[in-house]
């Protein structure tokens, strides 16, 4: 039979081995589910994406995860998918959507480019006319069925919309998105559109000029298709090359018919040389073009002090040459030096009268008449 001892020993050495498993380790901290990601009002964040799968004409139809919306058709063409918002909080979102034109920005991104209006039932949309420098395409094409949608809590709800390719569209790429917003929170899909038909890819570089430290230039898309030209630029002066940049991509994305001017920074300009500045331009499809333009640079601080010192020495070889020539001045009655010697004087007639100059008339040409004789003659 165990002793009392052996009993109360056995008791404490469970208790304490009980207390080490439920006390945690110096230090460490108790774990905790990760808390899901909230929007800045402290509500669950909300979500927009393509259904998965696509539906409808001009759906990809390919993937369960979509991260953009494409669609194709030639123009005439209405092309449908849907947009799923999904709300994982505990209360109702309410989500406002508008289609948008995008555009790739200076750092690679895509940056939006709408007049902030739904279109949902808004006609044409925000994109404006070709007049007025705008640029129309899916933002102003693209009709959800609702400008706003409330979405309950743990609630996922499905958006169709609509894109109505214009007949005449030019063929080509265009790009925009749908923004979903709500409290301050913007979300936006992008969508992918290709209207089909052949495309002509065009690129002009124009109105070239040099001003100070940089080169500005226009380059215009005269194709139908959207363009990320590329850019070559050189420099000679008189002696030689001046500048030599290699072909790179520019940060811009021009549509069918847009322009856009741009300045090429040129620091290490000369500060005297006549200069022929080229360009040459190039985009996807085969399009290129060259543009030159001729500019002076002229630096007067260098010019003028050069000049002062050069204007001083020729005031002292004046002065000198002047003082020069008056100590060589003839005194009294000394004949001046290379003044013309004085004509001879005429020689006088034999009567003793003065003569005259050739060409000129004597002083005197009477004579007195004597008589002789007495009587006289008449």
């Amino acid at each position: 039979m165990p002793s009392s001892t052996g009993h109360a020993a056995r008791l404490a050495l469970a208790v304490l081995l009980f207390t080490l498993a439920t006390v945690p380790a110096a230090g460490a901290q108790p774990r905790t589910p990760a808390a899901p990601p909230t929007t800045p009002a402290g509500a669950t964040a909300w979500t927009a994406r393509p259904v998965a799968g696509g539906s409808g004409a001009g759906g990809t139809g390919k993937g369960a995860g979509r991260s953009y919306f494409y669609l194709e058709g030639p123009p005439g063409a209405v092309l449908q998918d849907r947009l799923s918002v999904t709300n994982p909080g505990t209360a109702p979102v309410t989500v406002r959507l508008r289609g948008v034109d995008t555009y790739r920005a200076e750092d690679g991104g895509r940056a939006v480019r709408d007049g902030g209006k739904p279109t949902a039932g808004s006609g044409a949309g925000s994109g404006g006319g070709a007049g007025n420098g705008a640029h129309v395409g899916v933002g102003a094409w693209l009709r959800t069925a609702a400008a706003k949608v409330v979405v309950p809590a743990r609630t996922r709800a499905e958006v169709p919309f609509s894109v109505t390719v214009p007949t005449g569209s030019a063929p080509g790429e265009r790009s925009g998105a749908i923004v979903a917003e709500n409290g301050g929170r913007s979300v936006g899909v992008p969508v992918r559109l290709r209207v089909g038909g052949p495309t002509l890819a065009a690129l002009t570089v124009e109105d070239v000029t040099v001003s100070g430290k940089a080169v500005h230039y226009t380059l215009v898309n005269r194709g139908n298709t959207v363009l990320v030209p590329r850019i070559t630029v050189s420099a000679d002066g008189v002696f030689g090359p001046l500048l030599r940049r290699g072909t790179r991509t520019l940060p811009v994305e021009l549509a069918p018919g847009r322009s856009v001017m741009l300045t090429e920074p040129w620091r290490d300009a000369p500060a005297l040389d006549s200069v022929t500045v080229r360009l040459r331009v190039t985009a996807a499809g085969g399009a290129h073009d060259e543009a030159s333009a001729r500019a002076r640079f002229v630096s007067w601080a260098p010019l003028t002090g050069g000049a002062l010192p050069l204007l001083a020495a020729a005031a002292a070889a004046a002065y000198t040459y002047r003082r020069r020539r008056g100590q060589r001045r003839p005194r009294g009655g000394r004949q001046r030096a290379g003044a013309p010697a004085p004509a001879p004087a005429p020689a006088p007639y034999e009567d003793g009268s003065p003569g005259r100059h050739p060409g000129g008339r004597r002083a005197c040409d009477t004579r007195r008449l004597t008589k002789t004789g007495t009587g006289g003659e008449s």
